[in-house]
């Protein structure tokens, strides 16, 4: 299991855990007593139960208590959960003894307790797998992932992976370095490009991950593949030597191959799993300012400009992830038409479209624009995760089509509401290169300080109309 599902995981089964220890021990104590106003002690009794939770919570992170859990059968997954249960009563019954809490303590209620805890854990544990597995099996929560190999290998090694790699992992193409299979399918796996022309068809392909497994071919003669990877921002897995370039690495496994991952992008999973929590709250407090303001919006819209409320297009998320991004409609029904004969004024260098007076934006459109009321059904989108409050701007089909690796480094964090683009002055951006330069500040020196300092600013944007656009 690699690094952001491990902490992931590790989380949930101890929110898990805590929780199935509370319910369990709840039950217990009132199984033993029938109520809770013929206690002999309360206060004792629910002092043992914080016990268990400290023990709980000490254990599950001391032993990597995720260790292999996608992939653990239910026997497994009870001999898991009976050698939790016994640690954990083993060291209750410790700590009771040392701060003089057991004698006073219901037996029976110890009992009850590691008989309910232990079938209601262990059916948590599953019913946690088959949400996770639905979760990963369905739309593109999974780690999407390129084989790159040989010939004379490569259906071995697509074997294996499927056999071997956990759910959340999804084999979206493989690529043969040694001979054109350019189109043929092996195992349900397409093979979507050559030696010649892998870097164009990756720098345009939804991937996470790529996995590297050839050992006829030189460290050397990939060196430069292996670079331009990571320019693109995508993490890459070398069976089993990575050759002599500079970044971070670090080693693990993909299915049972031992590889050396040469990885581009932050590894501080706890700080992105905050991230993604302020996400989610923010985008429901989003959510309740868009449903207010909504009725208003949407009446001033078709009144002054008939036609659909919601503008939708198809944007390019994190790593090329395809998803349907939502605004208020600020340009006339027509204006995707109307914006090819508008081409030639365009006053972006590079590949954004931007017009100082552009047409095709209706008068109420110009005004909610200015105060970034047009964005507000993205909180949808940051809800559904295909967006974050703050990251880079999600680029078009057309421009994305149009990226070299340097440019597709962009869309390797998930893009964002707002971001370093958004205050710095957006309007008096003239060139492609400059929003590219502040998108990749943003990757390189991210971190939660500057997510909250950014949507500080935005505020301050919002409010004042500076760099609106």
């Amino acid at each position: 299991m690699q690094g952001k599902t491990k902490y992931l995981i590790n989380y949930i089964l101890w929110i898990v855990d805590i929780v199935s220890i509370v319910v369990s021990f709840v039950l217990a104590t009132y199984i033993r007593f029938l109520n809770f106003r013929d206690m002999e002690d309360k206060a004792l009794h629910f002092y043992v139960c914080i016990v268990m939770v400290l023990v709980c919570t000490i254990y599950t992170f001391a032993i990597d208590s995720s260790r292999g859990f996608l992939k653990r059968t239910v026997w497994k997954e009870g001999t898991v959960v009976f050698k939790s249960e016994f640690v954990l009563i083993l060291g209750t019954i410790a700590i009771a003894y040392a701060l003089q809490l057991a004698q006073p303590f219901s037996r029976l209620v110890m009992l009850y307790f590691i008989i309910i805890n232990s079938v209601l854990m262990l059916a948590l544990h599953q019913i946690v797998k088959l949400i996770l597995k639905q979760y990963w099996q369905s739309g593109d929560a999974a780690i999407k992932l390129l084989v790159v190999s040989e010939k004379e290998i490569m259906m071995p090694t697509i074997r294996h992976l499927q056999h071997r790699l956990e759910f959340n992992y999804s084999i979206e193409g493989a690529v043969c370095l040694d001979e054109d299979m350019e189109g043929d399918e092996i195992r349900g796996v397409k093979i979507i490009a050559n030696r010649e022309n892998l870097i164009d068809v990756v720098t345009s392909l939804a991937v996470d991950e790529i996995f590297i497994y050839t050992p006829n071919i030189s460290q050397k003669a990939l060196n430069e593949t292996i670079a331009a990877f990571g320019d693109m921002g995508v993490t890459v897995h070398y069976c089993v030597e990575l050759p002599n370039i500079a970044g971070s690495t670090s080693v693990g496994n993909i299915g049972t191959y031992s590889v050396i991952s040469y990885i581009h992008g932050t590894e501080r999973y706890r700080a992105l799993m905050i991230k993604r929590l302020m996400d989610i709250v923010g985008a429901f407090v989003g959510l309740l300012i868009t449903a207010v303001v909504t009725p208003f919006v949407a009446l001033a819209i078709f009144i002054d400009d008939p036609g659909p409320i919601f503008f939708s297009q198809i944007r390019i998320g994190r790593n090329g992830r395809r998803f349907k991004i939502y605004k208020f409609r600020s340009m006339r029904t027509d204006a995707e038409e109307v914006k090819k004969k508008l081409e030639a004024q365009n006053e972006m260098n590079g590949l954004m479209f931007k017009m100082k007076d552009d047409p095709r934006i209706t008068k109420v459109g110009a005004f909610i624009r200015k105060t970034s009321i047009d964005e507000l059904p993205q909180f949808w989108n940051i809800f559904k995760g295909d967006m974050s409050l703050v990251g880079t701007r999600p680029p078009t089909e057309d421009e994305f089509n149009q990226y070299n690796q340097y440019y597709r480094r962009r869309i390797s964090m998930t893009p964002g509401l707002t971001g370093l683009w958004q205050v710095s002055g957006r309007s008096d951006i003239e060139d492609f290169d400059d929003v590219v330069k502040l998108d990749l500040q943003y990757i390189d020196n991210w971190s939660l300080g500057l997510d909250l300092r950014i949507l500080i600013k935005t505020v301050g944007v919002v409010l004042f109309g500076r760099g609106a656009h």
